[in-house]
């Protein structure tokens, strides 16, 4: 679990990101045609994804919820080459930019937790015996709530994530907006 959930608000041009264990940034962001396009496409990405979306006690597959997060890390690294450098420099007014929110997404709430519990479902899955199910197998691990607890957790922090990207965006929310 994560304790001090990391939050991220953007409220007139003032992106705040506290991030347990880092501190934080706070900073002025005004997106420019670039990162509003970048912001929808990591967007969609987003809310189409269980990093947003509740997994419910005996539902779903715990490694499909961390490959799916996993996956955010080549979304991103696509998205912030395919719109390039411009998107990673603070212009105008703005102390920060959308690459630089983005890759602190990635680095302090994502990557703590998938380099958590990734090796720690990996070690427990090479156990199973071939006449179990994966799914059954994952439900009678030791941990799968503790994992099961942290997903909700950084659903959470994604939620709040993806709210800043909608914002910046400038499109409605598509998704559920409270964590």
């Amino acid at each position: 679990m994560l304790g001090n959930a990391a939050m991220l608000r953007f409220v007139h041009g003032t992106v705040k990101i506290e991030l347990p264990g880092f501190g934080g940034i706070e900073g002025s962001w005004e997106p420019d045609d670039r990162e509003r396009n970048a912001a929808w496409e990591l967007y969609v990405e987003l809310v189409t994804r269980i990093a947003v979306v509740e997994l419910k006690p005996a539902e779903g597959s715990l490694r499909e919820a961390l490959s799916s997060l996993y996956s955010l890390f080549a979304t991103t690294r696509e998205i912030l080459r395919k719109y390039g450098p411009e998107v990673a420099r603070p212009h105008g007014a703005s102390d920060v930019s959308f690459g630089y929110i983005a890759i602190t997404v990635l680095n302090y709430v994502l990557r703590p937790v998938l380099a958590k519990w990734h090796p720690l479902l990996l070690d427990y899955e090479n156990t199973r015996e071939s006449n179990v199910s994966s799914v059954e197998h994952e439900d009678h691990w030791a941990r799968t709530d503790d994992l099961r607890r942290t997903l909700d957790d950084i659903r959470a922090q994604m939620v709040s994530y993806a709210n800043l990207l909608a914002e910046a965006a400038n499109v409605p929310a598509l998704h559920a907006v409270k964590a």
